[in-house]
């Protein structure tokens, strides 16, 4: 073999060696230094606009205030199980928890996020959040958020759990459709569910509810509802229709607002009146 590629190789593998030794002096380095440093603060980051938890609460779950952290040697610090405290919060998506040299411990914190409040047939109340999981409602905060009601038997046992019926699935589908479309966003006031289990939307503009029955094909659905309304509702006018039907997705169905019997009696005594007082005003002489 060439002598060369000999010293090349003796080189390398020389280099290798004297940088693993350097990383385990320095990893020795750091041990015995974080035998030796105390904590000395615990900080506390928890990004975003929600509220549903906050520093203080963050640190009586650490017990931070009680002094159990603060004065403690980092080495006696359970890195795992303060993470595994703050994750069974429910409104704790994910936290993180690491150890700085100069002994401050810090805590990074992400809440749920609530996109749909859901009141259902049983007066049971809580959130779907992003990822469709059922979380509580907090006495921290209320979250602006759309609010689903009516006949929905998903229920509820304040904790954090799946969905487990199509509709309450079909209901989060929906909600997170709407909250990712800046029309429907602002023009879906409310979810309704109606005896036939069937999801109806509440708009902000318009009296007539919008039947879309399930959350399947929502974006030609919706796509199908915003040309009746540009195509349609601007000459008939916003009032025409109770209820526009688009849960078949070749067709919008509008079913227009009928007069009750009491309605169409006293619509009939107005006109009444109106003539009889047109013949009385007839017959004063100025």
């Amino acid at each position: 073999m060439d002598r060369k590629l000999i010293w090349k190789r003796l080189l390398v593998g020389s280099a290798w060696v004297i940088c693993l030794g350097g990383l385990v002096v320095l990893m020795s380095f750091i041990e015995k230094k974080k035998a030796s440093v105390l904590c000395t603060e615990v900080k506390v980051n928890i990004p975003g606009n929600q509220y549903f938890i906050d520093k203080q609460e963050v640190d009586q779950i650490l017990q931070a205030n009680s002094h159990t952290l603060v004065g403690q040697k980092l080495e006696n610090i359970n890195i795992q199980d303060l993470e595994n405290r703050l994750k069974a919060n429910p409104f704790i998506e994910f936290a993180k928890v690491y150890i700085e040299m100069d002994g401050v411990l810090r805590v990074e914190v992400s809440q749920r996020q609530p996109i749909l409040r859901v009141m259902n047939h049983d007066n049971m109340d809580f959130y779907i959040d992003q990822h469709g999981l059922k979380i509580p409602l907090s006495s921290n905060f209320t979250a602006r958020v759309l609010v689903a009601n009516g006949y929905i038997d998903e229920l509820f046992t304040n904790r954090v759990d799946s969905l487990h019926t199509k509709l309450a699935k079909d209901l989060f589908k929906a909600a997170d459709f709407i909250r990712r479309d800046s029309l429907w966003d602002a023009q879906i006031a409310q979810i309704y569910v109606n005896a036939d289990r069937e999801i109806e939307l509440i708009p902000r503009v318009g009296n007539q509810r919008i039947l879309i029955g399930n959350a399947d094909s929502l974006d030609v659905k919706l796509r199908n509802l915003e040309a009746f309304y540009k195509q349609v509702l601007p000459h008939v006018g916003w009032d025409k229709y109770s209820k526009i039907n688009i849960k078949y997705t070749n067709q919008v169905i509008g079913i227009k607002n009928e007069m009750t019997k009491a309605d169409s009696a006293k619509a009939k005594a107005m006109r009444l009146d109106s003539l009889k007082m047109k013949k009385d005003t007839s017959q004063i002489k100025m």
